[in-house]
């Protein structure tokens, strides 16, 4: 004989993840005959043993796993030939944990990937202090090191929803701009000690290596000297060349265009140095006609990767996951609300939830198979709250382009078809 639970009636604690809890879930709202599917009915059913491969220098992925990034040239230009391609994203949906493999970092650069010899590069560091210095690699691997979990976004990351949504996008293409990773390196502030900076400095050039100059002025803040790191290291082997071999700046929760790839020159100065890239490229229109500069810190925002764009789910259990992150600090909770923002429920947070760094949550729901929509929203320990869409257009308008991270809807239709809509 079958025994079932009436559910309905329990109190509304937030318990753990178990067996039983998961099986209960499963069992309700045409749920049961999947479940029972889940299990193999005898031993036979469980596969053999294989004989291995042999050992190798790295190791791959397996052959049943497909996961990579995609080419873009821009918002809504989408599936380009790479020569044409300005940045690749992350696929966020295929993800596990907090912490990107190195491969799929996001990729975003102005004039390709340069290939340096760690032996020729050279660091120079000038300006307004007591002396210069031109430090080779291994002069910087010789000093003191430091290693933190923090994430890198570009501040252009969800663009593709500024004006309007294109219903056919995965979290990939919204939210693909960002990844997170051990970094390995100098701490900027061991570097400022050895010049001597000057008390009258207050700005810091940061110049990269590559064909398009990029260059960006840097305030020197309390939290810049205390957390920017010189950076050679990522996820315990040296930088990819794509994101910065050998050597970049990391500034954690700052935008990701001010951590300079493949540095080569820091030079201190008294005001901002006003290079094109803080004029004419990573400034935003506002919607009063102004312009904003140096926007620095990535806001507070969060997103729901499963169940997410151009995914399909079945009536009964299903676990919503996603991913939670704020430049400003570490991500103290996460709601989501799965009637469209009518209520909000908590989400579990993984921990440890880091400081500038990615927050895994997740939440069960039994799905009653009837049109929604599930959206997330995040708070920081700050008391920054992550705000709707009508917030952020009404305070920066719609002719903005980048810091957008206002709370990302997915419907679901009658036949659990996910999409991607506007609040």
């Amino acid at each position: 004989m079958a025994v079932t639970q009436d559910i309905s009636s329990a109190p509304r604690q937030r318990e753990p993840v178990s067996r039983r809890r998961f099986l209960t879930a499963t069992a309700g709202v045409a749920g049961a005959a999947a479940a029972g599917r889940a299990y193999a009915d005898t031993l036979a059913d469980v596969p053999a043993r294989e004989v291995g491969e042999l050992l190798s220098g790295s190791s791959a992925r397996s052959q049943y796993v497909a996961i990579s990034r995609i080419p873009e040239a821009g918002p809504g230009m989408r599936n380009v030939d790479p020569t044409d391609a300005i940045n690749s994203k992350t696929p966020l949906h295929k993800l596990m944990g907090s912490v990107t493999p190195s491969d799929l970092h996001y990729e975003r650069s102005h004039a390709g990937i340069p290939s340096l010899d760690p032996a020729k590069h050279r660091l120079l560091i000038h300006g307004m202090a007591k002396k210069s210095l031109v430090l080779t690699m291994d002069d910087i691997k010789a000093m003191p090191s430091v290693s933190r979990i923090a994430f890198l976004e570009c501040t252009g990351n969800g663009w593709e929803n500024w004006k309007s949504a294109d219903q056919n996008l995965t979290v990939q293409n919204t939210h693909g701009l960002i990844s997170t990773h051990e970094w390995t390196g100098v701490p900027l502030s061991f570097l400022i000690d050895l010049i001597g900076k000057e008390r009258g400095s207050t700005w810091m050039l940061a110049e990269g290596g590559d064909a398009a100059g990029v260059a960006r002025s840097i305030p020197l803040t309390d939290e810049v000297m205390a957390e920017a790191i010189i950076a050679y290291g990522q996820n315990g082997e040296p930088l990819r060349p794509a994101h910065g071999f050998p050597l970049r700046l990391l500034i954690p929760g700052w935008e990701g265009n001010l951590s300079i790839k493949w540095l080569r020159r820091l030079k201190f100065g008294d005001q901002p140095f006003m290079t094109r890239w803080e004029t004419a490229r990573y400034t935003q229109l506002l919607a009063n006609g102004k312009a904003r500069q140096f926007q620095l810190v990535q806001e507070v925002n969060s997103v729901i990767t499963a169940p997410s764009g151009m995914m399909q789910i079945k009536p009964g259990y299903n676990r919503i996951t996603g991913l939670a992150w704020s430049g400003y600090g570490a991500i103290s909770g996460v709601e989501i609300s799965t009637d469209g923002g009518q209520s909000w429920k908590a989400a579990q947070l993984n921990h440890p939830a880091l400081p500038k760094a990615q927050a895994r949550f997740q939440m069960d729901w039994v799905w009653d198979g009837k049109p929604t929509k599930i959206v997330s929203r995040s708070t920081d320990d700050k008391g920054n709250v992550q705000p709707d869409r009508k917030a952020v257009i009404e305070r920066m308008g719609t002719n903005a382009l980048f810091h957008y991270n206002a709370q990302q809807s997915w419907s679901i239709d009658e036949k659990g078809m996910v999409r991607n809509v506007l609040a």
